[in-house]
């Protein structure tokens, strides 16, 4: 079967990250499919919420996007013993391993010869980090996707595109790390 060279599959973590990602995306001349599964992300009601705002995102650059069923249980078997990190240690280095092996079956899948993720826009992620495990994976593009003011661009097209914007990476370990945060500004 014949691939399309200009082709990318994109793991979106959510909405707003992934506006600036699929705009940049776009400008560099590549046909995009939109990809969430995160079976990290908790509770499955923000799962669901970080979706529809992962819906706005196509609809507005009239992309298809693919949603796989979250297995929140296998996630958590791949970071048992991890519970306790802090964010941005070895449990997010698996995570993000975990996500980019499910974005680089899911582009093997659909004869997708690329794929990338929306992780590196966030200024609280190490694009560096994210490389590396996304080396691992044949056909893993390496966009840096804060660079050129895409964290920026990310929220002024949030606003734009009116996307909630959540105010933690997504697991149950994050969401835990900023009540504490919340709780020490009270």
């Amino acid at each position: 079967m014949e691939t399309d060279q200009k082709k990318v599959l994109l793991h979106c973590c959510c909405g707003p990250c992934s506006s600036a990602s699929v705009e940049r995306l776009l400008n560099l001349g590549y046909e995009v499919v939109l990809f969430f599964g995160n079976s990290n992300i908790y509770p499955k009601e923000e799962a669901d919420k970080r979706f529809g705002e992962l819906e706005k995102v196509a609809k507005a650059y009239n992309l298809q996007v693919i949603r796989r069923t979250q297995n929140h249980a296998d996630w958590l078997a791949a970071i048992k013993g991890l519970e306790g990190e802090v964010e941005g240690a070895r449990r997010c280095d698996v995570c993000f391993q975990y996500n980019l092996r499910e974005a680089s079956q899911l582009a093997e899948e659909l004869n997708i010869p690329y794929f990338t993720t929306t992780l590196t826009i966030s200024v609280h992620k190490s694009s560096p980090k994210i490389f590396t495990v996304g080396s691992e994976f044949e056909g893993f593009l390496p966009i840096d996707f804060k660079k050129q003011g895409g964290f920026s661009r990310s929220l002024e097209l949030a606003k734009e595109l009116d996307l909630y914007r959540q105010n933690y990476c997504g697991c149950e370990f994050s969401l835990v790390e900023r009540d504490r945060r919340l709780a020490k500004k009270v």
